[in-house]
């Protein structure tokens, strides 16, 4: 429940408790404050069980946590049924990459010795800076792009 109160921030709410309450009261605010979690709980713990009572034997083992979105999504993809665990198992992005990784570096070495030898054979190098036309040279006009 105080999962993100860290030890600091403890620290200060009991000091602010000591203040704001006393030291002669604070015992009694904190058993009316547990008292009151304690039957929030169990009026929650009852709710739930008749929502399950109510919704029947089929959905025993409904958990109201599946509700949330990513806790279904997730529960759904570790089922069993669709397979997707060895789907998973069977994919080494590791290996993958590597495989990516050498087509990549072959292809580089392809293109400069193609490139060296004078036909790209339809390629275009795109490490050659492109050349830069003459001041005189205009690119085409088209009147009705315009």
């Amino acid at each position: 429940m105080f999962n993100d109160i860290g030890p600091l921030e403890l620290v200060t709410l009991i000091v602010l408790a000591v203040l704001v309450f006393g030291p002669d009261k604070l015992p009694k605010v904190i058993q009316d404050v547990t008292r009151t979690i304690r039957k929030i709980r169990e009026f929650s713990e009852s709710a739930k069980n008749d929502i399950r009572e109510e919704l029947g034997p089929e959905f025993k083992d409904f958990e109201f946590e599946d509700l949330n979105p990513k806790t279904f999504i997730r529960k759904q993809l570790d089922n069993e049924d669709l397979g997707l665990k060895e789907i998973r198992n069977g994919f080494d992005l590791k290996k993958e990459m590597a495989e990516v990784t050498d087509a990549v570096h072959s292809r580089d070495s392809d293109a400069s010795s193609a490139s060296s030898s004078g036909s790209s054979g339809g390629r275009v190098d795109m490490t050659k800076k492109p050349e830069t036309p003459d001041r005189d040279d205009r690119p085409p006009f088209d009147a009705d792009a315009t």
